[in-house]
């Protein structure tokens, strides 16, 4: 809403409406006309035209320093409210991460080096796109755990029974088992036992997986997956925080819950979605957690997992960002796909060159939008200051 051309603005400007409360994280980012369009919608007639704003406000040549900044936070002084985590002293934990890259048996390497080359086949058939979505849910499988690539092959081989490919590599897949990243997460959660951990999968067969593979080791753990109804998922949570030392999830464990009563999170397998990852965080550093927050990222070296994470810790930092930066910078992409329909994109690439040329242009979006998302805080800062706080 921040664009006076675009069907949001025109929506909201066409209300009936007495009163109106917008909310936002960064009211202004490129321009200073954004703020004359925000205000617009909030008490029509505050300024006059556009070209009258820009001749009074905006320093000619620089569209974001304002030209008379006290005549214009008077102006706003009666509709804006800013406040920041200070002048309500929020104090939000400090959040700890790291990436587990593990190293694949001979076995996984060449069964993922398999499935991946069928993928990259099957998109270079699909000229229409039809396959995409299968091709996001048989990877996701792969970078998840090797019972959740063989289920993923043989529904692949019963939707094209004629393709020979596709059941060698369920049976490929299958007759790995355990792979190594599982011997990593029974490493880790043998460490400081007195710690409760969530575990986040994102495929139901590495879920039954790994529930098989804890009642091995004799780890007590509470299940939290979409099929539970509502009471049965407060029961989950109520066993987790009595009893269970683990939490294993699916992604519907990643929303709605407040679970601060622990404070490390495993990522089992990585949503190639930063905002599912995000969610996943939420659930534990948020208002209410006393201790520092430690998330653990597992992946397996040469995977598009891998991938995701490069670009998202070392091009945006994310770990590092508080709630909701993320999405902000996301939303500052130069581009009108998804992030995870540009990763997958790029990894279906024909050759090796494509890949990473695509892969780069990835990171070069991601860190012009990070810029842009740490000049727009700035820019706040030095437009409102303290002018607007309220306890």
């Amino acid at each position: 809403m921040k664009d006076r051309s675009s069907q949001s603005w025109k929506l909201v400007d066409a209300l009936n409406k007495r009163f109106l409360l917008l909310l936002s994280a960064t009211p202004v980012q490129n321009d200073l006309v954004e703020l004359y369009n925000l205000l617009t919608l909030l008490k029509p007639g505050i300024f006059k035209t556009p070209k009258d704003f820009r001749t009074v406000h905006v320093t000619p040549g620089k569209p974001r320093v304002p030209a008379n900044p006290d005549a214009l936070r008077t102006l706003m002084r009666d509709a804006m409210i800013r406040n920041t985590r200070a002048i309500v002293a929020l104090k939000l934990p400090r959040r700890q991460a790291s990436t587990l890259k593990i190293e694949p048996t001979a076995d996984e390497r060449v069964a993922y080096a398999a499935l991946t080359a069928a993928a990259r086949d099957l998109a270079r058939q699909d000229t229409s796109g039809h396959h995409r979505l299968t091709l996001h849910h048989l990877l996701v499988a792969a970078g998840s755990s090797p019972s959740a690539a063989a289920a993923s092959a043989q529904r692949m081989a019963e939707r094209d029974p004629n393709n020979k490919v596709w059941p060698r590599l369920a049976k490929q897949w299958a007759a790995l088992g355990r792979g190594a990243k599982e011997a990593a997460l029974l490493d880790l959660l043998q460490k400081n036992v007195a710690e409760k951990k969530i575990v986040f999968v994102q495929a139901r067969e590495t879920l039954e997986h790994l529930s098989v593979l804890f009642e091995e080791a004799g780890i007590s753990f509470a299940r939290f997956d979409g099929s539970l109804s509502g009471p049965e998922k407060d029961a989950a949570i109520a066993a987790f925080r009595e009893d269970a030392r683990v939490l294993l999830c699916t992604q519907s464990g990643g929303e709605g819950r407040n679970i601060q009563f622990c404070n490390t999170l495993i990522n089992f397998d990585v949503p190639w979605n930063p905002m599912a990852i995000e969610q996943r965080i939420g659930r534990i550093d948020r208002i209410g957690q006393e201790r520092d927050v430690f998330v653990f990222n597992l992946v397996t070296l040469g995977t598009l997992e891998e991938q995701v994470l490069i670009l998202l810790d070392e091009k945006i930092a994310m770990f590092e960002l508080v709630v909701g930066e993320v999405g902000a910078i996301l939303g500052g992409l130069k581009e009108d796909r998804e992030f995870p329909d540009l990763v997958l994109e790029a990894w279906l690439a024909a050759t090796e060159t494509d890949r990473s040329v695509a892969f780069n242009a990835i990171g070069q979006s991601l860190t012009a939008a990070r810029e842009q998302h740490d000049g727009a805080k700035i820019l706040d800062d030095t437009l409102f200051g303290e002018d607007f706080e309220t306890a």
